[in-house]
């Protein structure tokens, strides 16, 4: 588990160093908003790093084993790619460092694709839950980290010092990777890349119940997703709270309260097992929602968006770790790091189309409406849940009679 930590913090720490820590950056250097504007597609590697998993299942590193040799070559790159970075002009050469973020980026989703694989290959089943929820901890730990601190840290110093510091940050996470331990069961490279490219598609779909499970894994959040894409404008278009009261009351609340929701939900899971804890926590991530209607209805009060966040936060984290083991539990560790990759940009979809949806459900009912809308449309994937008792039931059991195997 504490292999798991310092892989997530590892995972984590790149993430907004091309995202809001970068805009900082370029803002600050007097870069143009259309400028700013075209530096958030850098992460768009991100929803496609499904298209290079094969190659990371199919070819083994020299050194360290299947996951680890990998995980190392990709933190000893984005050290030097975070240093390079650290270089750069954004004023006078804002191309030149859009391709190493670029570049980092690519890094990046390449170091969660094989971490991802390797906590599927590391952990027993029933363990999963609490490694989602570490991994969430470390995870948005650094995330905080890149995003607040490092913003803080520059503005004393600078952002060329500030992203000096991390990229010696990234290079001291290689150590946790060479101490971690390796897998007892890491699974087989696939023969050939067409076979590390067929085969995961063919577990995935040629299983009972495949497409069933392939809907449940957008739907099962669908509703915190649709919720929250439009959390910032709400808060302060639709309530009238400042952005000083949000990005205390609101966003650093939520970070704490998703943490804390996963550690929570990572200790139950441990408990209750895959299903139950599926339906426990998504009928808990819908009742939650409800909690912003009232905020629309009640207005501008500080106390009232505090325990809004922290209890849908809460649960969203909840229902995040769960979510992420029955991921775990879909793959076949032969195919870990691309079956992990396709299922986790499935399971992104909603969080990436919603945004554009709600906006037009918000024009069209208003704020209090739009979350009673966002409520419903978390009882589908329960619904689905429901019905899919049997199926996931028996993966559970498979599970376990696997981890049992000598």
């Amino acid at each position: 588990m504490a292999a798991i930590l310092l892989l997530g913090i590892a995972s984590g720490l790149p993430f907004n160093l091309t995202l809001s820590t970068l805009q900082a950056w370029l803002a600050d250097a007097g870069v143009d908003i259309k400028t700013i504007g075209i530096f958030g597609l850098v992460g768009v590697p991100y929803l496609f790093k499904f298209l290079w998993a094969p190659l990371l299942d199919r070819y083994l590193p020299p050194l360290l084993g299947r996951r680890r040799g990998w995980i190392v070559i990709f933190q000893a790159a984005l050290a030097l790619a975070i240093g390079a970075m650290s270089l750069s002009e954004p004023a006078s050469m804002p191309s030149a460092l859009g391709l190493i973020a670029l570049l980092v980026v690519f890094l990046s989703a390449s170091q969660d694709i094989v971490i991802d694989a390797y906590r599927v290959d590391l952990m027993p089943p029933q363990e999963r839950g609490l490694a989602s929820a570490v991994t969430g901890f470390g995870y948005r730990s650094a995330a905080m980290f890149a995003g607040t601190v490092v913003v803080f840290i520059a503005s004393f110093v600078g952002f060329h010092v500030a992203y000096a510091i991390v990229a010696v940050v990234m290079s001291l996470t290689i150590f946790a990777t060479l101490w971690a331990p390796e897998p007892t069961a890491p699974g087989h490279p696939p023969r050939t890349l067409t076979e590390a490219v067929i085969e995961p598609v063919r577990h995935l779909l040629l299983r009972p119940g495949a497409w069933r499970f392939l809907l449940l894994v957008p739907l099962y959040k669908v509703g915190d997703a649709f919720a929250l894409s439009l959390y910032s404008a709400f808060m302060i278009k639709g309530v009238g709270f400042s952005l000083a009261e949000l990005s205390v009351a609101g966003k650093l609340n939520m970070t704490i309260s998703t943490m804390i929701g996963t550690a929570l939900g990572g200790w139950i899971y441990m408990r209750w097992g895959l299903y139950r804890s599926l339906v426990a926590f998504g009928v808990l991530q819908a009742l939650t929602l409800l909690m912003f209607m009232w905020l629309a209805l009640a207005g501008k009060h500080l106390w009232l968006l505090i325990l809004a966040t922290s209890v849908d936060t809460l649960a969203g984290g909840m229902g995040q770790a769960a979510a992420v083991a029955f991921l775990m539990a879909l793959c076949d560790p032969n195919y870990s790091a691309t079956e992990y990759a396709v299922l986790s940009a499935v399971a992104a979809v909603p969080r990436v189309t919603m945004g554009w949806v709600a906006g037009h459900v918000v024009a069209s009912v208003g704020w209090a409406n739009f979350f009673i809308v966002t409520f419903l449309s978390s009882i589908p994937g329960l619904i689905l849940l429901v019905l899919m008792r049997k199926d996931v039931r028996d993966l559970e059991a498979r599970e376990k009679a696997s981890a049992a195997a000598p």
